[in-house]
């Protein structure tokens, strides 16, 4: 049989003229490569975080410190992705709170909003690339600050501290990202990831034992 050539296949659902560097929020998961469960385990519908999930969770409040304008609220470590919304306030407003919808407007010429939600179960079909950002967009710069920073801590301890090694990188090349338009989508999804311990075995990334 001839292996599948995932780059041949690969397609971008970055919105084209929207400009991902305007104030927002934004709605992101990421997978572990081959969705390998490194960063701990499910124990009675709670997320029971490793060293690697606590590491994790530190670099993603990093954000805050690396990138002046962006905010971290909500998120969930799983054992093998992580939810997360990051807040972009703006150039030159550190300070300033941007409610849910205001300022997050693609051109009219975009359409349909973004559909990668919740309810779609972000399954492949929805993953976009890193590629399909323009050069220097604010949240692609993000998604892989966050990849460069946790895989090098990643591999400091396996090779100090017997963490488990993985097979060639730490993460998927892709994520999952939506940007969030009103108060409505924003409760749904701070719901999903609250929820996502207790939904752990129906989820669309979900390993067995």
């Amino acid at each position: 049989m001839m292996a599948h050539d995932v780059n041949k296949h690969r397609r971008s659902i970055r919105l084209k003229h929207y400009d991902y560097s305007q104030a927002g929020l934004y709605f992101i998961t990421i997978c572990t490569q081959r969705r390998k469960c490194l960063l701990g385990n499910i124990d009675h519908a709670e997320i029971i975080l490793n060293d690697a999930g606590r590491m994790a969770q530190k670099w993603y409040f990093e954000l805050e410190h690396k990138f002046d304008e962006i905010r971290c609220m909500d998120y969930m470590i799983m054992p093998n992705h992580i939810h997360f919304i990051i807040q972009n306030v703006g150039a030159g407003q550190k300070h300033r709170f941007v409610p849910a919808c205001e300022n997050i407007r693609p051109n009219q010429n975009v359409g349909a909003d973004l559909c990668v939600c919740p309810e779609s179960k972000m399954t492949g079909e929805h993953a976009g690339s890193e590629e399909g950002e323009h050069a220097g967009s604010p949240l692609q710069r993000i998604v892989q600050w966050f990849k460069t920073m946790s895989t090098n801590e990643y591999i400091r301890n396996v090779k100090t501290n017997n963490w488990s090694p993985f097979d060639g990188k730490l993460w998927q090349r892709n994520y999952y990202e939506h940007i969030v338009r009103s108060e409505e989508s924003l409760n749904r999804i701070r719901e999903y990831i609250a929820n996502n311990p207790l939904n752990w075995p129906s989820d669309e990334n979900y390993v067995g034992p």
